[in-house]
């Protein structure tokens, strides 16, 4: 059994993280630690766990196995740095860090003290992207020439239950978020846009404040190839009713996936001349195990998660672009982050 400690109850997934960590055969959550003591002994004592008001006391345990960091992202660094040098294997929200170079230290610490990171990218487990990969693979498209992914929801739009919007106030803090609806939803569909066409040259990105809030609420940024390829990627949260979706567009076909209906429709010239309409995909692979239980997998086997650690560090790269190139108006080139 590997005993965990949930790194605070800041994010919103926190509880969610909690649950997986509770339900999985082989983990068991014993201990909570919080930056906000007040809220950490609250959600200690609902969940009988032993709670820590010092971090190092709690990573100094030998029998703590691993760590869950769900804390402000502005900590990141700090926490998962302290919890790679007591030893302890970690699992943690999205992104790993704001910059590439807390991401690159945060890295290091970890290869240096040889635990096993696993980095919460859920989306890259399921069926649809699995099913997306495999067409890609096929050709069916050719070259790939724009893809177009979005994620959004109403979470800063008042409504009578919730003033400032349903989600925590905390959520639209720059320091401690590192941004807004971008660097949240925007990093779902940022990492499937890096798994399907790469790292790009320049990222333009524009983001707007619907709500007035200190943070934007309104996303879009546009990441450029150096074959002339394009990715959007879209995030809000001023959306009442934006499906997620995915689209790949090529110079043989497309392919279309949206949460409105759930299908995932292709239309390819390689499909041949009497294929005139599109086609309803309906053998469809499996999801692939959830990111924790790949976390798991990795401290038993003595593995390593390394397309997970190398699509987290794209995804840092990529949203610290998209945030220059927003404060600056101008599209920032990645080579300058190096």
């Amino acid at each position: 059994m590997i005993n965990v400690a949930i790194l605070s109850f800041w994010h919103v997934h926190a509880k969610d993280y909690t649950r997986d960590a509770t339900e999985h055969p082989d983990t068991q959550v014993v201990a909570l630690w919080d930056e906000d003591a007040e809220r950490g002994r609250k959600e200690a004592a609902e969940r009988g766990f032993k709670f820590y008001e010092n971090l190092d006391e709690l990573l100094a345990q030998p029998d703590i196995q691993g760590v869950v960091v769900v804390t402000p992202t502005n900590v990141h660094r700090d926490v998962i740095i302290a919890a790679a040098k007591a030893g302890k294997h970690i699992f943690t929200e999205k992104v790993v860090a704001t910059t590439l170079h807390e991401c690159n230290e945060i890295l290091a610490a970890i290869e240096e003290t040889d635990v096993k990171l696993t980095v919460s990218l859920p989306r890259l487990n399921e069926y649809y992207t699995r099913a997306v990969q495999d067409i890609l693979n096929q050709g069916l498209l050719g070259d790939v020439t724009l893809v177009r992914t979005r994620l959004s929801h109403n979470g800063a739009i008042p409504s009578e239950r919730a003033a400032n919007g349903w989600l925590p106030e905390r959520f639209f803090n720059r320091e401690q978020c590192g941004g807004g609806a971008m660097i949240d939803l925007g990093c779902h569909p940022m990492y499937l846009a890096r798994l399907f066409l790469g790292l790009p040259e320049s990222i333009s990105a524009n983001y707007g404040y619907v709500t007035g809030k200190e943070v934007e609420d309104n996303a879009v940024s546009v990441l450029r190839y150096a074959n002339g390829a394009l990715a959007v990627v879209e995030a809000g949260f001023v959306n009442a009713f934006s499906p997620f979706v995915i689209e790949v567009h090529g110079t043989e076909g497309s392919l279309l996936y949206s949460t409105h209906d759930n299908k995932l429709l292709v239309r390819s010239t390689k499909q041949g001349p009497d294929v005139k309409e599109w086609q309803v995909q309906t053998e469809l692979p499996e999801s692939s195990p959830i990111a924790f239980a790949q976390w798991v997998s990795h401290i038993q086997n003595g593995t390593t998660a390394d397309e997970n650690i190398q699509l987290a560090l794209d995804l840092t790269r990529l949203m610290e672009a998209s945030n220059r190139s927003s404060q600056s108006g101008a599209a920032f080139k990645l080579s300058d982050l190096a």
